[in-house]
Formats: structure tokens, C-alpha cells, sequence
């Protein structure tokens, strides 16, 4: 009996959105023994904000400790973050794994069940991905060429109407050295149809 991917996509959001997380990207990899399903999360939208809060509560009432401890620039870029804590992560795959079994949604026998927050470096999946992350450093493969390239790094100016627009000259100015993404010197933006986009990724900025 085949995997069905999207009952398992909708057990694990149906989970998530009970615990106040999201789902960023669902995947099954290997087969036999060596099956692995691994689940990325965030904490949603609701919860971001009280993370937002509460880390500029708290540099703004012991900015010495909070510098200390390395907070300051996770309440500039507090919406980039997954707030998400091993406990999180444990307590959702607990959860997870339970109905998982219960429903019989991983049939084949054995398989690894992986949970973790999705990373500095996290996938741009739906349309909310990019509008949510206006204004960052982003990696784009496109599925067809674009202007004879498919790979584009860029600042994500524009998310909206099913496109998305990367400014190529930020990037560029801060990479002389690189060979330049956009594949043409003379363009300094670029326009993507998200439904062109195979895979995109937020580019960490320490």
C-alpha cells in the first residue's frame, strides 16, 4: 500500500495546529528499514508574536544580560526564527507518532519519525513563506530557465500576485568576488513566477 503523503501532510497540521506550531515542509525519504519521515516546525503565527514580545521585553529590561547571552540580534530578526524548543519538538513527535500509528498513515512496517525546527537557512515553501520574509537574502531555483539561468540569489523585494521579485544588485555588492547569480551583469532585478520556483531557502544573515 502507497504512502499517501497528503493524509499525512493534513495528520501533521491537524497536530501542529492543536499545539500552536505550523508545518514548514513535510518529507519521506529511504525505504525498507531505512525509511525516514521528517517534519519541520514553527511556532505559528500567534506564537512568533509572544516571542517577539517577550524578547524585546527582555532586552529592553536587562539589555546587559540579554547582550550576554547572545539576544540581541534574535529580537531584530525575531520573525525569522522558528521559536521552537527541543521540548516542542519532542512533545510534538510524541504526539504525532501516536496518531500516525493509531490512523495506520506510514503503512509498511518500520520508519524513523524526525522532528525539528526548520533552521536559519529555512525553505520558502507557500506564498505566506515569501511575503512573510519580504526584505531577505533568498536562494531561487526555478524549474525553467529564466533569462538562461535557474539559479538566482538575491534580496526578496516583491512577494504578491503569484510572483516574486529579487533585487540582484544587493546581493552582488556585498559578493564581488562571487560569480554573479543573475547571469547578467546589467540586470539588477529579477521577476520569478512562483509557480516557476522548484526550491528557495532564506540565506542566514550573521
Amino acid at each position: 500500500m502507497p504512502l499517501d503523503e497528503a493524509h499525512v501532510r493534513e495528520i501533521a497540521e491537524r497536530v501542529a495546529a492543536f499545539s500552536g506550531l505550523e508545518i514548514v515542509d513535510v518529507e519521506f525519504h529511504g525505504g525498507g528499514k531505512g525509511r525516514v519521515l521528517r517534519i519541520f516546525i514553527e511556532k505559528n503565527a500567534e506564537g512568533r508574536r509572544a516571542l517577539e514580545q517577550r524578547l524585546a521585553a527582555e532586552k529592553a529590561t536587562e539589555p546587559a544580560a540579554v547582550a550576554a547571552r547572545g539576544l540581541g540580534p534574535l529580537v531584530a530578526n525575531s520573525d525569522q526564527l522558528s521559536g521552537v524548543t527541543h521540548e516542542d519538538c519532542a512533545n510534538y513527535s510524541r504526539e504525532l507518532g501516536t496518531i500516525l500509528d493509531v490512523e495506520d498513515a506510514i503503512p509498511g512496517g518500520e520508519y524513523l519519525l524526525e522532528v525539528s525546527s526548520p533552521g536559519l537557512d529555512r525553505k520558502l515553501v507557500k506564498p505566506a513563506d515569501f511575503q512573510r520574509f519580504t526584505g531577505s537574502r533568498v536562494k531561487v531555483m526555478t524549474r525553467d530557465p529564466v533569462a538562461g539561468n535557474r539559479h538566482w540569489e538575491g534580496r526578496l523585494k516583491i512577494a504578491e500576485d503569484g510572483r516574486i521579485v529579487l533585487d540582484l544588485e544587493a546581493v552582488k555588492k556585498k559578493a564581488k568576488k562571487r560569480r554573479p547569480a543573475e547571469g547578467n551583469g546589467a540586470d539588477k532585478v529579477i521577476e520569478l513566477e512562483m509557480s516557476n520556483i522548484e526550491r528557495a531557502r532564506l540565506v542566514p544573515e550573521i
